[in-house]
């Protein structure tokens, strides 16, 4: 096995000349030693590392990533992009899950263990919903892999609440079982197959705790809060009363404890690092020399605000002048002073002067990224100032006639066959019926496949990733059928309908 490649810095506490290959210097002992990491026991044992934000957790990631980087395969499961750079230090391979669908992410953890490669999932730019449904797929794939790929891995996911909370938060309940299944696979199962798990989080008690439990080495940072303090305490052995100790430490400086660490708990202060974070530090920069007045016309721009078009002022048709007379300005006691004045009825609405307001509010700028519920009450609120009433549709039927009038279709061609592909699109998830018919509407025309931006539009994203990933979900729903060529372009099939795009 190959030696340690020493760090630049002069600073670096050097490996112990009797110290094997495999071990490796985390940092420096209060007596000035070195903390030497176990490699081959590390990875049998697994590793957790608890600290408040701002206690240093990052960097010892990022320490012990650099030093056994040309020792060990590596993945990082990065929610913040933290370790781009990192990874373009040593070669890593960087794989945007914005770019990526679940099914490309399993695989790439597949063919990750086959070919040996240190993979960096940076998830800075998915939402946080997606953000779990990517680590499910990737670490699955790596989790999947064939017997005779089970080469050692060491897999560090740093934010681990993230991904194994103990409660529900912000992301959706498939999402979140996803997410803590493929970790708890990880701690619980995975050493069998060589994947290594290196976990770091803020709060024990956020940490879902039979993800906690795998682990068998320790380091234990900066902590404020008591129930935190006393759970880490508890891990490292300590008496409760010594708890309190973990609010004293400094930034960079944790208590570890573990057969790959030290059989007790020690004081260890985390050596330097050659790459540096992508997130910003608390370092201080001067302002520049400049006044309140020089920038007031800067800070005070008037922002772009939405003016409707003037109107004339409809006029009420005598009917609703009497309807009104009726039911809104008699009370209880009038009603029983003479004849009520029966109700007319109403008079059928013009589908296509809805299907006009609701052109007119879809092209609104931006009104591709806005609410449906907000599109639509502005329609009502634009059909009574027609005269139209109050109740001319409801929310149901303007989500269809909204994605059949953003799938560029004109209404005379609105046929049989189009109400075919509706049909279809009714069957799917509100939120792709208008990706559906957009591609529908190609299709029939034979005109080239929507972009990755037609369709982010369509979908009410501003991700192209994002847009990508309603293609393959489409086509497990076996509505249509991809064909991506190898120059880029691709050709999009509606199933049953024998609609085919032109190649794009």
């Amino acid at each position: 096995m190959t030696s340690v490649v020493p760090l630049h810095s002069p600073h670096t506490p050097e490996p112990a000349p009797h110290a094997p290959s495999s071990a490796v210097s985390l940092g420096r002992k209060r007596d000035s030693a070195d903390l030497l990491v176990d490699l081959p026991e590390l990875l049998a044992t697994r590793l957790l590392v608890q600290g408040n934000s701002g206690s240093g957790k990052s960097h010892l990631l990022r320490r012990l990533l650099e030093q056994t980087a040309r020792l060990v395969q590596q993945a990082v499961i990065d929610p913040e992009g933290d370790f781009t750079g990192f990874a373009a230090h040593f070669g890593h391979l960087v794989i945007d899950a914005a770019d990526h669908t679940e099914a490309t992410l399993r695989s790439a953890g597949e063919r990750m263990r086959a070919h040996r490669a240190s993979v960096v999932l940076n998830l800075e730019n998915v939402e946080p919903d997606q953000q779990l449904r990517a680590t499910a797929a990737f670490l699955g794939g790596m989790f999947d892999a064939p017997r005779a790929h089970w080469y050692p891995v060491l897999v560090i996911v740093d934010e681990a609440q993230l991904f194994a909370p103990v409660a529900g938060g912000d992301t959706t309940d498939e999402a979140r079982k996803l997410s803590l299944g493929a970790m708890t696979n990880l701690m619980c199962r995975g050493r069998k197959r060589g994947l290594a798990g290196v976990i770091a989080t803020q709060r024990l008690a956020k940490l879902a705790k039979n993800v906690a439990a795998e682990a068998s080495n320790f380091l234990m940072g900066r902590t404020f809060l008591d129930i935190d303090m006393v759970r880490a305490a508890d891990l490292l052995g300590m008496e409760r009363r010594q708890a309190e100790a973990f609010r004293d430490l400094r930034r960079g400086q944790f208590v570890a404890l573990g057969p790959a660490l030290s059989r007790t708990p020690v004081h260890v202060a985390i050596g330097t690092v050659e790459t540096a974070s992508n997130a910003t530090g608390p370092s201080l920069l001067p302002l520049a020399p400049t006044t309140g007045e020089e920038l007031r016309d800067v800070i005070l721009e008037p922002a772009a605000t939405f003016s409707a078009s003037p109107r004339p002022r409809a006029v009420p048709a005598p009917d609703l002048l009497a309807q009104l007379a009726a039911a809104g300005t008699r009370g209880p006691e009038a009603q029983d002073d003479g004849p009520a004045v029966d109700a007319p009825e109403p008079t059928p609405v013009d589908p296509a002067r809805i299907d006009a307001l609701i052109r007119l509010v879809a092209e609104e700028p931006d009104a591709d990224f806005r609410p449906v519920a907000t599109l639509y009450q502005d329609v009502l609120l634009r059909a009574r100032i027609e005269g139209l009433g109050r109740s001319v549709l409801d929310l149901p039927a303007f989500r269809r006639r909204l994605a059949t009038i953003r799938s560029g279709i004109p209404a005379e061609s609105e046929d049989d066959d189009w109400r075919a592909a509706e049909a279809i699109a009714w069957s799917l998830p509100e939120d792709v019926q208008t990706v559906f018919l957009l591609l529908a509407h190609a299709a029939r025309s034979e005109a080239p496949c929507p972009d990755d931006a037609a369709l982010a539009r369509a979908y009410g994203t501003h991700s192209l990733g994002r847009a990508r990933r309603q293609l393959a979900f489409l086509e497990s729903r076996n509505v249509i059928v991809l064909r991506e060529e190898a120059s880029g372009h691709r050709m999009v099939a509606i199933v049953g309908l024998g609609w085919q795009t032109a190649s794009r």
